[in-house]
């Protein structure tokens, strides 16, 4: 029988049972894509994240990414929780300020990551995505997103922002509404999805300008039914994209932009997204996307 030693982790969050859970498996490299998968079912977290040793040596490790139905290139509170777990292999019990470096090579390439620990705090690591938000051109239009939403199409949309679609690793659907109310009542029919956006293309993020925080920039929710994700708590990888359609309808003057995305409120796992652009003459240079781990608990897995 072999046994493979698992962290359950909350990301995004510094109060445990809050945030988005993440199981971390260790020691991974022998199993099959299969078990894998397997795996990531009976976790039914939002991902499971799989360790492998690394294919380039001066990397920290390979890591692989799994929803319950499929395996992804790239997820952000995967890439956060999993650093933190790495960074402290590497330094041991860490009992006062430290920080490490890690780099995880993901799918969609290498992935560095900066880790911090700090004195009666949560960790918190924070990492430049892999890929620069590149907007997309099939975005559909307001009365299409209406019906898929059960929403007034005058609902839909506040000050200048739009409906965009934007990909930074993975595509969403970036859908604008105009205040907590109408958030908190649009409700996602995954037929209507399906038929509307095709199989591979269903991640829809909901935002608005309203926030139930008076810290947070903006108010958030992500559907991913093709993934096998109903709703949920926290997604990096829509925070990463969403830095495009920021760029667009904001359009920040150049510096560095700081930003928190508040997300899982209506799910009761309320989590922070931090979200730092950095703009040059030229526009947008860089993103970072970060957040707060929780360790919730640890096991063996048997197979």
């Amino acid at each position: 029988m072999t046994q493979l030693h698992y962290e359950l982790l909350d990301v995004f969050t510094d109060t445990r049972f809050r945030g988005n859970g993440l199981a971390v498996v260790k020691g991974a490299g022998d199993l099959s894509d299969q078990q894998m998968q397997a795996i990531a079912r009976e976790f039914n977290q939002s991902e499971t994240v799989f360790i492998l040793p690394s294919k380039n040596p001066a990397h920290s490790a390979r890591i692989r990414i799994f929803t319950p139905a499929q395996e992804l290139p790239f997820a952000g509170h995967p890439t956060v929780g999993t650093a933190v777990m790495v960074a402290i292999n590497q330094l041991g019990n860490v009992s006062g300020q430290e920080d490490a470096i890690v780099v995880l090579e993901e799918n969609v390439g290498p992935v560095r990551i900066g880790v911090s620990f700090r004195p009666n705090k949560q960790p918190f690591a924070e990492f430049d995505i892999p890929k620069m938000p590149d907007e997309m051109d099939r975005t559909p239009t307001v009365d299409e997103l209406s019906l898929v939403l059960g929403l007034a199409t005058s609902e839909i949309g506040f000050e200048n922002h739009r409906p965009s679609c934007f990909e930074a690793g993975m595509p969403f659907v970036f859908i604008p509404l105009r205040n907590l109310d109408v958030i908190g009542r649009a409700a996602v029919d995954t037929q209507a999805i399906e038929k509307l956006l095709g199989t591979d293309h269903q991640e829809v993020y909901l935002y608005c300008r309203e926030t139930v925080k008076r810290s947070s920039s903006f108010h958030a929710r992500m559907f991913a039914p093709s993934l096998g994700i109903a709703e949920d708590p926290a997604t990096g990888s829509a925070a990463a994209a969403f830095a495009g359609a920021v760029m667009k309808f904001d359009q920040p003057s150049k510096g560095t932009k700081n930003y928190i995305i508040e997300q899982g409120v209506e799910m009761g796992r309320a989590s922070e997204i931090h979200l730092e652009l950095v703009i040059k003459d030229e526009g947008l240079k860089n993103v970072r996307i970060g957040g707060h781990v929780v360790k919730v608990a640890s096991g063996v897995l048997e197979l």
